[in-house]
C-alpha cells in the first residue's frame, strides 16, 4: 500500500481463483506453507511492478509462525525490508 497516494500497490489472497494451483494438498491459507505460498506471490507481483523495497508492516502480530513465513518467503524471493 502507497500511504501518500493511498492506493495498493499489489495484493495476494489465498482465496483468488488465480491461486487455487498453489493452494492444494498440504498448502492452505490457514498453515506456514499457504503463508511462504502468499509470500513468493506477492514478491513477484511487487517484483514486475519495478518494487523491490519495502516496510513489512505485522499490524501488531508478534513475529513467528505465519507472519514470519510470509516475512521469510518474499525475503527469499528478492524483496528487501
Amino acid at each position: 500500500i502507497d500511504d501518500l497516494a493511498g492506493r495498493t500497490l499489489a495484493a495476494a489472497s489465498s482465496t483468488e481463483p488465480a491461486l487455487k494451483a498453489v493452494f492444494t494438498g498440504e498448502v492452505r491459507g490457514g498453515n506456514k506453507a499457504g503463508a511462504e505460498a502468499l509470500g513468493k506471490v506477492i514478491a513477484e507481483r511487487l517484483k514486475d511492478k519495478g518494487i523491490t523495497r519495502v516496510v513489512f508492516d505485522r499490524g501488531g502480530y508478534l513475529y513467528h509462525g505465519r507472519v514470519r513465513a510470509v516475512a521469510d518467503a518474499a525475503r527469499a524471493a528478492g524483496l528487501e525490508f
